[in-house]
Parts: C-alpha cells; sequence; structure tokens
C-alpha cells in the first residue's frame, strides 16, 4: 500500500461524526420595529445617503426636467418610459431613476429592488442619480429577516443597494460613483 493512500484511509477511519449546524443568534433588531427606522437613517446617513420626504419628491424631480428621469413609481413623472426600452444601452443617459424597493434593513441599510420594480437590471447601476422609495411598514431589523421576506419565484432577479457607489482603490482617493449612481436618495414613504 502506498504512503498516500495508507494516509488518506487513516483519515477516513478518524472521520468525526455529524454535528448539528448551530442555531442562529436572536435577531438583535426582532421585534423593535420603532428602531428600525432610527437605526436604517442612521447607517444610510453614515455612506453619503440623503432622505427626502414624499411631499418634497415632486419638486426634487422637477430639478431634472431637462434631463433624462425614468420613474415606476406612480404619482413620480419621468420623461422616459423604461418599457419602451428593447436594449438596455438605451438606458445610458439616465439622469435620475425614481423606483421602489421593496425592503429596507435597518443593520446596514440595504434596499431590495428587483426586476419588477427596476424593468432592467442594470437601471439601478447605469443612472447617475437613485432615488428608492421605500415603504415604512417594509422595513425590516436585519438580512436574516430580508432573506426570508423576499420571495425570488416572485420577483425573479434582484440586487441590494446600500448607498451610492464608491471606491478607494484607485491611488487611495476615494471616487463617487465609480460603478454605479453618484447619488442615492431614500424616501421613506
Amino acid at each position: 500500500m502506498s504512503s498516500k493512500r495508507n494516509i488518506l484511509e487513516r483519515i477516513r477511519a478518524n472521520k468525526p461524526g455529524p454535528r448539528p449546524l448551530p442555531a442562529l443568534p436572536p435577531d438583535p433588531l426582532a421585534g423593535a420595529q420603532e428602531q428600525w427606522e432610527a437605526t436604517f437613517r442612521a447607517v444610510l446617513a453614515a455612506s453619503k445617503t440623503t432622505f427626502i420626504t414624499t411631499a418634497d419628491l415632486p419638486s426634487y424631480v422637477r430639478g431634472f426636467e431637462d434631463k433624462t428621469i425614468v420613474s415606476t413609481v406612480a404619482g413620480v413623472p419621468g420623461n422616459l418610459d423604461p418599457h419602451s426600452i428593447a436594449d438596455p444601452l438605451q438606458l445610458a443617459g439616465v439622469e435620475l431613476a425614481v423606483l421602489h424597493a421593496r425592503i429596507g434593513v435597518a443593520e446596514n441599510g440595504a434596499m431590495w429592488v428587483s426586476e419588477s420594480e427596476a424593468v432592467h437590471r442594470v437601471l439601478p447601476f447605469i443612472t447617475q442619480h437613485l432615488i428608492l422609495v421605500v415603504k415604512r411598514d417594509d422595513l425590516v431589523g436585519t438580512m436574516h429577516e430580508a432573506y426570508r421576506a423576499i420571495d425570488i419565484q416572485e420577483t425573479g432577479f434582484g440586487v441590494f443597494i446600500a448607498g451610492p457607489s464608491k471606491t478607494a482603490d484607485i491611488e487611495q482617493s476615494l471616487v463617487i460613483g465609480a460603478h454605479g449612481p453618484r447619488s442615492l436618495l431614500v424616501c421613506l414613504d
């Protein structure tokens, strides 16, 4: 018998028995819905995200009226219908996108945007400025809760977005909008 085979047989003979998986720790924010909004705001503010009120949303969008605006939010007008676009590369000139987020996560500020809301997967990344509208009732405490709430069969593709795009990889200098929108505004509805 070769040394290799001898070693492998000894390893197999001394293989430990199966162990149960550890239980997940309790969600630190579970059941504290009144704290979720404050935590959500604080986490996003740290990543240079701005909040806007529902009342201020239409006037903010009007400030972009001479630019290309895509909106899938009822009551917020856009001047480019994403359903009329066949080739997603036609979205390259979008200055502002206004989309719904299905879920907001308090612990890290991530918001789930599915293909249903974005219409084209590239839209939240190719736009220069992004506004996500999240219902307060759709805030959850942790990513564990968010994943339990997502029905991928219903939404298909989706992505968590947690602030404007930024990197400091190039010559140690911070670049905002490196591979996504330069700004993110959140509107809690």
